[in-house]
């Protein structure tokens, strides 16, 4: 799951726009102490320091990239996000995934275009090796930020949310409670995760949000 994971990002990164070259977003390991250390300890504070520099570093990257998205043609958007959904199509990783998670793009957050891999999973006649895919995609619960994943069968079981952003609705079109990714029988193979930026190991800058699937049960 983690390998597949990562090849998705990875496929993201390496062809991304050309924006400008960063360093990489190296976070601070934690000190190993053997005690505790107070608030007011030198410890602490140098902790402290480090958490805010590497806020600092974070917020100046976002709105580096962000410039740089901003400046990009559409063609430009176009023919990338084309490249990328088609490096995942075409990857051996992504045909012999069984279950995955994918977030819906939105183009007013500049994100790199899901249109075309999620109308290959949703279409009626689409199978990868004679197995059919599974897919769950996100819904913001609400204003403290906590999401959900949900099964979908059809861009139709999608609707705008306060952002117009597409979104699942919790319950299908007969009423009945969608299968949640959380409670699936089987575990998801694949992520494709949306983010800001990635370096060339993998690791990704997210928008700051921060949104959290609630604890299975």
């Amino acid at each position: 799951m983690i390998k597949n994971a990562v090849s998705s990002l990875m496929v993201r990164l390496l062809h991304l726009p050309q924006l400008p070259t960063y360093r990489p977003l190296l976070l601070p390991r934690p000190p190993r102490l053997r005690v505790a250390a107070s608030a007011s300890s030198p410890l602490a504070a140098m902790s402290t320091a480090a958490q805010l520099a590497v806020a600092d570093r974070k917020r100046a990257v976002r709105s580096d990239v962000r410039r740089a998205l901003k400046a990009l043609s559409p063609d430009q958007r176009a023919s990338e996000d084309l490249a990328i959904q088609s490096n995942i199509m075409n990857s051996s990783w992504f045909k012999a995934s069984k279950r995955l998670c994918a977030y819906i793009s939105c183009a007013q957050l500049r994100e790199v275009d899901t249109t075309k891999i999620l109308a290959e999973v949703l279409s009626p006649n689409s199978e990868h090796d004679g197995q059919a895919k599974d897919i769950y995609v996100p819904r913001v619960e609400d204003k403290n930020r906590n999401m959900r994943m949900f099964k979908i069968t059809t861009m139709d079981d999608l609707i705008k949310n306060s952002m117009n952003i597409l979104e699942p609705s919790p319950l299908d079109a007969s009423g009945n409670a969608r299968e949640e990714v959380l409670s699936a029988s089987s575990p998801v193979d694949l992520l494709l995760l949306p983010g800001l930026a990635f370096d060339r190991t993998g690791r990704r800058l997210g928008r700051g949000g921060g949104y959290d699937l609630p604890a299975k049960n």
